[in-house]
């Protein structure tokens, strides 16, 4: 039985850490911890996930101070991935590790950053965020004396590179690494990584009506019109039409989240009954998820993310921001190819004998790692003249 997972608190078709396909780099398995329990340690050690505090999902970071970073945001992610998985009796840790990790490979300045550096890489396929995850916990982390990376089990790395379902046409880095260990792309991920997928979008979605209206980016009113929105705010405001602002809006967020977990649980179960999988296996060969929001929530659910889109996203503040820390992202690529020498003695060190293309994704590499705060900071150290090199 392993340590602290007993397998018969496990549905049948739960990811068990005692059967896990081990890791790339064969480990002495720890005493005390099961394969994915060490997963999720390393990555809440891992580096780039303490940067995670710094980098935010909308709003710069000095813009506010309860406005939600990539760190919060994918806390909040593993809470509901863990009591979904609790309820489904699925691996709680092997979901958390897959939640806590899905944000690694985020720029500073969220999409904003991306899309400045995708733009910059034009030539090398762009710059994407779910693959540059990947890369940091296979290569980029350097931690351990024995390998790069954070050697993940081999479900941890499945579930992370199929975050967004079955890989059809992988990245160059990503293909490289299924040729030393397969992690069988055109499959289903495992129903832990479904969930985390799915607690993501539950997250992301209600937190940013959250952020968007303590910003005054839109306001309640304007929620009204929204299905399953709308109705949740004018329960709480005829259930407590005394209490502040504040508190309204918490106590909304609160219940739309409950719905959404409460709607995926229901659809869940449904498909796991029909289906019947006997084994984890079973449900990566499915033909469809079996983690998923009823027809009815995804098209509330599509209804909000279209309304975000639009009054959040778009939001002439947010363009003025996206303009700004684009440029800061473009320029600081720019000098830093040009000038590699400039790049911090680690980083100087790993660009000599590269080649061109070499060096644009080193540069990249170097820029996706950091915070919003450093990335202003050594804005300021390049380009401002008085500022201290």
């Amino acid at each position: 039985m392993a340590a602290g997972d007993p397998a018969s608190q496990l549905a049948p078709y739960a990811s068990d850490p005692a059967r896990s396909r081990g890791r790339l780099i064969a480990e002495t398995p720890s005493a005390s911890r099961t394969a994915f329990q060490r997963d999720r340690d390393r990555i809440v050690h891992a580096r780039a996930f303490r940067r995670l505090q710094y980098k935010t999902q909308v709003f710069v970071y000095h813009e506010g101070d309860y406005f939600r970073t990539r760190l919060t945001h994918s806390l909040e992610v593993a809470q509901i991935a863990r009591s979904i998985s609790r309820y489904l009796g699925l691996n709680e840790d092997l979901a958390e590790a897959v939640a806590l990790a899905h944000d690694l490979g985020h720029t500073p300045f969220g999409h904003a950053g991306e899309d400045a550096l995708s733009e910059v890489l034009t030539d090398l396929g762009g710059f994407d965020h779910n693959e540059q995850t990947f890369r940091i916990v296979t290569e980029l982390e350097h931690r351990y004396p024995g390998f790069d990376g954070l050697n993940l089990s081999w479900e941890a790395l499945e579930g992370i590179v199929k975050h967004n379902g079955p890989v059809a046409s992988p990245p160059a880095s990503i293909a490289r690494f299924c040729e030393l260990f397969d992690l069988e792309l055109a499959t289903q991920p495992g129903p832990e990584a479904q969930v985390a997928a799915l607690a993501d979008d539950i997250a992301y979605n209600n937190h940013d009506i959250d952020d968007g209206l303590r910003a005054g980016l839109f306001t309640i009113d304007d929620l009204r019109d929204l299905p399953l929105v709308g109705p949740v705010f004018d329960a709480v405001q005829r259930e407590h039409p005394t209490v502040e602002t504040s508190r309204r809006i918490h106590e909304a967020v609160r219940r739309l989240i409950d719905q959404m977990v409460g709607d995926a649980l229901a659809e869940t179960s449904a498909r796991l009954d029909r289906l019947a999988p006997r084994s984890v296996e079973a449900v990566r060969h499915a033909d469809a998820p079996v983690v998923a929001f009823s027809d009815g929530m995804r098209q509330n659910d599509r209804a909000l993310k279209n309304f975000l889109f639009q009054r959040m996203y778009r939001h002439y503040k947010v363009n003025r921001m996206t303009a700004k820390v684009r440029r800061v992202v473009s320029e600081l690529f720019g000098a830093y190819l040009e000038r590699p020498e400039c790049l911090p003695p680690e980083w100087r060190q790993r660009a000599e004998g590269l080649d061109a293309t070499g060096r644009k994704r080193l540069v990249a590499d170097y820029i996706a790692g950091m915070t919003d705060r450093y990335a202003l900071q050594d804005y300021r150290k390049l380009f401002d003249i008085d500022e201290p090199a």
